[in-house]
Parts: structure tokens; C-alpha cells; sequence
């Protein structure tokens, strides 16, 4: 039977400071990632966040381990990246092109990609014409068009005002169940966590890794679950323990 988990186990990660004194960010980090849904690793800054993200991207090295997250992965980060000479088609269109797919073949695609995050009107605009929220949902459309087996995304909605956060969380939502798609977040906003993922990993400061594993009990994935005593109560049990 297929297995229907990519795994990390005993991950071990040192830095080697300005001073040279090595300091370990993480010595046995171990996790499963479940195709399909979405899993969130929740910490406070400093804890080994986006360093175990630009592992699993490959953007950085390891001491020992095993990983099993496929070569074929996306990423979006906080800040999106655009290339500001670029159209926002011609941006989501740029990994398209280096893969040489034909010009007509892009473009269906690039119509389809720009209509799941509603900016099939602004195609000709430049990154500079668009607020942050825009930007973040064409660097979106840039990594998924590309269909990666998983999606990686380092705090993609950190810089946004509260109310375009919440938008840029429903809209990755619509996505995932449009699109099926395998997503690791990395956060250190609870709620986000909770609104997001099927499982969450909470991180403890380093060297310790993943402090417990939590498995998000609702089903039906929502903004309105942030009004629910059973959503208060989870929330609260994350900030106080």
C-alpha cells in the first residue's frame, strides 16, 4: 500500500556562529507530513522554524537524518518576491517559460492560475500597481502552477494587516481544496495554526525540536471555527503551555 506520509526522522541541524562556537538548532527532529492535508509547524521565533523549512527545500544542508519530502516542492515566503520589471502574468508565467512550455500552453494555464486567485483582471499590472495582499496571491499562483508534489510556506502572511491575513488564510484554503495539494506552513501565530492545519507541530527553543504533536479536531475548515468554545479553548491551552 501506498504510504501516505513523506517522514523526517532524527534531524539534526548545527550552525556555526560568527564567534565559531557551533550551536545546534535542532539535534532529533522527527515528523510525519500527511499527503493531502495541511500541517502546521507552530513556534516562537528563533525555534528552528524556517531553518527545518529550507531543509526540507533543499536550500540548506544537515548533520544526520533521514527526510522522505519529494525533490519536486514549492515555495512561497514572506516576502513574495516578484520580480518588479515583470507583469503579474509574465511572473507567473516565469518558471513555465524556463521549463519551455509553449507559449499557448502557458497561457491556459496562466488564465486558469490567475482565476483561482481572482487577479485575472490585473494580469498586465506591475508588482508596484498592487497591495501586499495581491502580491502574496501571484507568488501563489506562481509556485503552484508549477505543481509541485508539496507546498512549503514560511510565514507567507506575517507582513499583512489583520484583515488581509484572514483573506490570504481563506483563499489558501480554497486552493488546497481545489487543488488537493500536500502543505507545510510555518507560523508562529496560534490561530493560524488552528485555522489552517489538519495536524500542528509545536517547536520548543532550540535545540529541542518538536515539543508535542497535536491533531486539529474539527473537520470543516472555516473562519467561523475562531467563534467556537472548542477553538477558544485549544488556543488557549497552545499559549499556556
Amino acid at each position: 500500500m501506498e504510504d501516505k506520509m513523506y517522514r523526517v526522522e532524527h534531524l539534526k541541524k548545527t550552525f556555526q556562529s560568527a564567534n565559531g562556537n557551533r550551536v545546534q538548532v535542532f539535534h532529533d527532529l522527527s515528523m510525519d507530513i500527511q499527503k493531502g492535508k495541511i500541517t502546521a509547524v507552530l513556534g516562537p521565533s528563533g525555534c528552528g522554524k524556517s531553518t527545518l523549512l529550507n531543509i526540507l527545500a533543499r536550500f540548506e544542508s544537515y548533520e544526520s537524518g533521514t527526510i522522505s519530502i519529494p525533490n519536486n516542492v514549492g515555495v512561497v515566503f514572506q516576502s513574495p518576491a516578484l520580480f518588479p520589471w515583470l507583469t503579474v502574468e509574465q511572473n507567473v508565467a516565469y518558471g513555465l517559460k524556463r521549463r519551455g512550455i509553449r507559449k499557448k500552453e502557458r497561457k491556459d494555464q496562466i488564465v486558469k492560475y490567475l482565476q483561482l486567485v481572482q487577479l485575472e483582471e490585473y494580469a498586465a499590472y506591475y508588482p508596484s500597481e498592487l497591495s501586499g495582499g495581491m502580491q502574496q496571491r501571484v507568488a501563489l499562483a506562481r509556485t503552484l502552477i508549477l505543481h509541485p508534489e508539496v507546498l512549503l510556506m514560511d510565514e507567507p502572511f506575517s507582513a499583512l494587516d489583520p484583515k488581509l491575513r484572514v483573506q490570504m488564510q481563506q483563499l489558501t484554503l480554497e486552493l488546497w481544496k481545489e487543488l488537493g495539494q500536500t502543505i507545510l506552513i510555518v507560523t508562529h501565530d496560534v490561530e493560524e495554526a488552528l485555522i489552517l492545519a489538519d495536524t500542528i507541530y509545536v517547536m520548543e527553543e532550540c535545540p529541542e525540536g518538536i515539543r508535542k504533536k497535536i491533531e486539529v479536531p474539527w473537520q470543516e475548515k472555516c473562519d467561523l471555527i475562531r467563534n467556537t468554545k472548542e477553538f477558544f479553548e485549544l488556543k488557549n491551552s497552545l499559549l499556556n503551555n
